[in-house]
């Protein structure tokens, strides 16, 4: 179990990369504002675009972390969250990489607003930006109930991972501050899990599981 604590280390992380990509990534309220950011603040796009890969990967590597949370009760939403999570991580990696793309194709005028609408709007395009968002959001849900099943973690830690899904549906109507940061609800929820894999059996238990603990 040596492999654990790196682990859970590399789960916290990354959900902090993540925030803090979100953060960076600069955004606009029409095509022509979101070029003229990419134009003058290249370079921390291009840093949002390295840390949402670094963030994916720390995500990827921490998940089995959080496998080890699960005994027999809701061990099946548990891997089904997690295989969800997965298609959601490696699509933070592919959009990273499409962000770089977009900011090359920015600097060198190879798109302008229209093309941008276009491309924005293209068909292959949307499908993978909703599976990817899709698979991210259901394998939080899951893995939230699947936790609140096997009751070995705080209720307070899947209640999180619920109340980011749920600000989803209403992300495109909040304050740009506050859509962004509605992501440290998952940030703070993925650092009780990685705590509570990486630390002794008491750490961040629920009651319920420390009294089984002892009872055993």
């Amino acid at each position: 179990m040596d492999w654990l604590p790196t682990s859970a280390a590399l789960l916290v992380t990354g959900a902090l990369a993540l925030a803090l990509a979100s953060i960076l990534t600069p955004t606009g309220s029409s095509s022509a504002d979101t070029l003229r950011l990419v134009q003058e603040q290249d370079g921390r796009w291009l840093a949002a675009s390295a840390i949402y890969f670094l963030a994916a990967v720390g995500l990827m590597l921490g998940l089995p972390s959080v496998l080890t949370l699960f005994d027999l009760r809701g061990r099946s939403l548990g891997l089904a969250g997690a295989v969800a999570l997965s298609v959601g991580f490696m699509g933070i990696a592919g959009y990273a990489m499409l962000l770089v793309f977009f900011r090359a194709m920015v600097i060198t005028h190879a798109i302008r607003n229209e093309a941008f609408d276009d491309v924005a709007h293209e068909s292959g395009l949307t499908v993978f930006l909703y599976v990817w968002i899709v698979a991210f959001y259901l394998g939080e849900l899951l893995l939230a109930i699947g936790l609140l099943r096997a009751d070995t973690v705080r209720r307070w830690i899947p209640v999180l991972l619920i109340l980011h899904v749920a600000t989803f549906p209403v992300s495109t109507v909040l304050p740009e501050g506050l859509a962004k940061a509605t992501i440290f609800l998952m940030v703070f929820a993925f650092a009780g899990l990685g705590m509570r894999a990486a630390g002794p059996p008491s750490t961040f238990a629920a009651p319920v599981s420390r009294a089984r603990t002892r009872a055993r």
